[in-house]
């Protein structure tokens, strides 16, 4: 029977099911992924802890040019070679030292503290020592950087040492060579004719791994010191005991500071506030050593107190006056013996214009008998001294050059990103970076101590730890979302120099003054600090704004979410390991209970 309507059922379509397939991984099953670091130094031999600590499956090598770890440490042996900071809060966060044995640790405690945190951390299985890189090169059809290097060959003697050159890739780089590993000579006429020894600070010639070894005959030696920076003012004060005569040639001037956070470590052990580099007794390493509560809140105070000056460097602060008084004062007191050096030394810029520098036992040294303060200009050095441009000649038997660094950070090997463009292009007229750690047309490239990274007031070692864990966080995101590589966007590159530059103008570093944190220039771009205080920094990198980078998928598939997987971890997929990690007590973040 019909009503004339049809009867045929509707056609059940087959379901549509997406061209896209998940990957067959699970979503913490990790690839492989190389990471190479240059550089053993604070930066390296982090690196050698926390990526084994942090990112699984990671391949991790550490390239050094030096024999052994310690980076600046260990080049840098000049007499009185000291920390400027103190010695308690220039250390790793994670890893504290109980037997510094002065409130500014000498350079050699510092080297043995690296050397005892890398046996520690067992980070020599990483290592690759007396290797130098030559060239880095990004590869962008394997994503990878291409890098040579120079070691010495099989059958190298220290008599007769040759070369090879080797190659080695990495998905990751991650450089940590510093602004102070590539010394300036001074451009003086006649440098190369002096007959006597010529040295550079940063090159000392050692006997026995200590510098005193090789000085103790110099006792009738006359030793002229070229330079007024950080170097030259530890290198004055060590030399003038051991020498006939001492004659340091400045031609500029540098604010000498009072101990920085010294009246807080007077306060906290009792002692006068008057020291200028205490030296911790048996019993101060004891108390410290038994007493971990007393350490902990002595070395917390310490920072606390470092991390309070950051105002000196805002121009026109009451703290910037307030220093300025105090250090002048303080250097005219110091000076008391030969009051007419302060006017040859004491600046007319304002304090941390140039990097500031306690330098105990500086001032005090050139008013001793055997020290001239000659601020003169140099005409040329001649075979057996230097001389003035006046006509005077001083007779000497050894030439040290504190002259300082090359701080453009360009490295002196070619660097290549994308599409062929050099660093050396790249930083000129001036570096350009992102957050002092990335720079656009170079993906997978991160940095320590890169341009705008040090700090004016704080811990530099607070801003290492910082940078490396940006670093760490970055190569994790590309392990976690099989990213190929990761590049900066040259509008965030433009957009953090163009706050640089506003940002500075209105602190004391932009005033006339030469300094390295301007690439040795008196005016022109700060390109050595970071816009901030150290605190303001170690706020900005912990948080990293993934926005600002393109990216590469490591497999040709436009769907976002592919790095999720099979929907699955690891553990479940395989039967093993823990399967409620999030119960072990590194995961469970306990919140505390509200007071009433």
């Amino acid at each position: 029977m019909s009503d004339g309507a049809s009867t045929t059922e509707p056609i059940m379509s087959a379901p549509e099911f997406p061209e896209y397939k998940p990957g067959e991984f699970s979503i913490d099953e990790y690839r492989t992924i190389k990471v190479v670091c240059i550089g053993a130094g604070f930066s390296g031999i982090a690196a050698g802890i926390r990526f084994p600590q942090k990112v699984p499956n990671v391949n991790l090598t550490i390239y050094d040019k030096n024999p052994a770890v310690g980076g600046t440490w260990y080049l840098n042996k000049y007499p009185g070679l000291a920390c400027d900071l103190p010695s308690h809060t220039y250390q790793y966060t994670f890893e504290e030292n109980t037997d510094w044995s002065a409130f500014y640790a000498p350079g050699p405690e510092i080297r043995a503290y690296l050397e005892r945190v890398a046996d520690k951390y067992k980070v020599h299985k990483y290592l690759k020592l007396s290797h130098e890189l030559t060239g880095a090169y990004w590869d962008a059809q394997n994503s990878q950087w291409r890098l040579t290097l120079r070691r010495p060959s099989p059958n190298s003697t220290p008599e007769n040492p040759q070369y090879e050159d080797i190659e080695d890739t990495a998905d990751v780089l991650f450089t940590s060579l510093g602004s102070l590993g590539r010394w300036s000579w001074p451009d003086i006429a006649g440098l190369s004719d002096f007959k006597g020894r010529v040295l550079h600070s940063a090159q000392w010639d050692v006997t026995d791994g200590h510098w005193e070894e090789g000085v103790r005959d110099w006792g009738d030696k006359k030793v002229g010191v070229i330079g007024v920076g950080s170097s030259a003012i530890q290198i004055v004060p060590a030399l003038q005991p051991k020498v006939k005569q001492v004659v340091n040639f400045v031609r500029g001037k540098t604010w000498l500071a009072t101990p920085f956070s010294g009246e807080k470590m007077a306060e906290l052990l009792k002692l006068n506030p008057g020291a200028t580099n205490y030296k911790f007794t048996a019993q101060d390493k004891k108390r410290f050593k038994e007493d971990p509560e007393f350490y902990r809140n002595f070395r917390h105070e310490l920072e606390a107190d470092l991390n309070s000056i950051h105002g000196v460097t805002l121009r026109g602060s009451t703290q910037q006056q307030g220093a300025r008084e105090a250090f002048k004062e303080n250097m005219k007191k110091r000076l008391g013996k030969k009051p007419w050096i302060a006017e040859h030394i004491i600046p007319d810029f304002p304090v941390a214009c140039r990097r500031l520098t306690p330098g105990p036992g500086y001032l005090e040294a050139l008013c001793e008998d055997n020290v001239t303060f000659e601020t003169s200009e140099i005409k040329r050095v001649t075979p057996t001294g230097i001389e003035m441009a006046d006509g005077r000649h001083y007779e000497l038997d050894v030439i040290v050059c504190a002259t300082g660094f090359d701080t453009s950070f360009k490295y002196p090997f070619p660097f290549v990103g994308r599409d062929g463009v050099t660093l050396q292009d790249k930083f000129t007229p001036h570096p350009k970076t992102y957050l002092g750690i990335c720079v656009d047309g170079f993906p997978n490239w991160f940095q320590s101590l890169g341009p705008n990274s040090f700090v004016g007031s704080g811990s530099l070692v607070l801003i290492i730890e910082r940078q490396l864990e940006y670093c760490v966080q970055a190569t994790l995101k590309m392990q976690r979302e099989r990213l190929r590589s990761m590049e900066v966007k040259k509008a965030a590159v433009d957009d953090f120099d163009e706050y640089l530059e506003a940002y500075f103008a209105k602190t004391v570093f932009s005033q006339k003054c030469r300094s390295w944190y301007k690439m040795g220039k008196e005016e022109g771009r700060v390109v050595g600090l970071w816009p901030g205080s150290c605190l303001h920094a170690a706020r900005t990198l912990a948080h990293p704004r993934w926005e600002d980078f393109d990216y590469t998928l490591l497999e040709p598939i436009k769907n976002r979410f592919h790095w999720l997987g099979d929907g699955q971890t690891y553990n479940e997929k395989t039967n093993s390991g823990d399967r409620a990690w999030y119960l072990s007590p590194e995961e469970v973040d306990i919140p505390p209970v509200p007071k009433d």
